[in-house]
């Protein structure tokens, strides 16, 4: 992977995402995505942010997580420095187009419980990019710290698809190869699952809100948001204060639907409903640092 030297940026204020989304909507067209492209070497940096907790207790219960807690959902971060990323992939330095962008994975590591009533400052930068057997991934690393301490950090993984030579590894297994963990729920999402979700994240990307605008992105419907479908996976399971997470999304789930979800050894996933095998989201949870 290209390894970054990102420079620091300081903001004084929280992007706003609209208009970084039609940015990055306007400019894709003229992107040419390759894993060797250079790419921004800035590091954003964020300091003194303060949780709304109105929008802090939406998300709570769009995601199933308990509202009136004084800790910050383990993937509330994520939303926190959504804007900051997008400022970086919507502008004309990031080589791969925002439109049809796939988040493919997510790792946090929280060290310890975040109080949503403290003071935080937000680091969002890009790592590198590397070569991906469908096309190129850029890896968004996401930092919070209280005072001096990082608290919480995450590295996101962004996929552009387009024509390459890369072969998977050697001994891959394909998707959805394992048997299925033990089912613990099965929910049965609603069409405006999307919608409820962007209005508490921010994050209104079309392909999310109705099954007019996912169809003109190849979708039959709309789709949940991959970072709902992880949350809402780590609401049902619960994590330590001090957590490592690591999930992987491997279909999208279409609105309306139904979905299973399972868990066991320290894994948890979802799948497609009523007996369905088709692995959407898997996972992996453990305390920090692993025992």
């Amino acid at each position: 992977m290209t390894t970054a030297a990102p420079t620091p940026a300081t903001l004084t204020g929280v992007p706003a995402l609209a208009p970084l989304l039609a940015r990055g909507a306007l400019l894709s067209p003229l992107k040419r995505p390759r894993p060797d492209a250079d790419f921004p070497r800035t590091r954003l940096v964020l300091p003194g942010l303060r949780v709304d907790l109105a929008r802090l207790a939406a998300y709570e219960r769009v995601c199933g997580f308990a509202t009136g807690a004084d800790a910050l959902p383990v993937t509330y971060p994520h939303v926190l420095g959504f804007p900051m990323a997008m400022r970086l992939m919507s502008g004309r330095g990031f080589p791969l187009p925002l439109l049809g962008l796939v988040h493919t994975s997510i790792g946090i590591t929280r060290r310890a419980a975040m109080p949503a009533t403290a003071g935080y400052e937000l680091t969002v930068y890009v790592e590198g990019l590397a070569p991906h057997r469908r096309g190129t991934e850029a890896t968004v690393v996401t930092e919070v710290r209280a005072g001096a301490d990082l608290v919480w950090e995450s590295r996101s993984t962004y996929l552009a698809r387009h024509r390459t030579t890369t072969r998977p590894p050697a001994g891959e297994p394909p998707s959805g190869e394992r048997e299925p963990l033990p089912v613990h729920a099965e929910w049965r999402l609603a069409g405006d699952i999307g919608r409820r979700y962007g209005t508490a994240s921010g994050d209104r990307n079309p392909i999310h809100l109705h099954p007019l605008t996912a169809r003109l992105f190849g979708f039959p419907r709309a789709i949940a948001h991959g970072m709902w479908t992880v949350a809402r996976c780590l609401a049902e399971h619960g994590t330590p204060d001090a957590a490592a997470v690591r999930a992987e999304f491997r279909a999208p789930v279409l609105l309306p639907g139904t979905v299973a979800y399972g868990a066991g050894d320290g894994r948890f996933e979802l799948r497609g409903g009523d007996g369905g095998r088709r692995l959407h989201l898997s996972g992996e949870i453990g305390p920090y640092p692993a025992s």
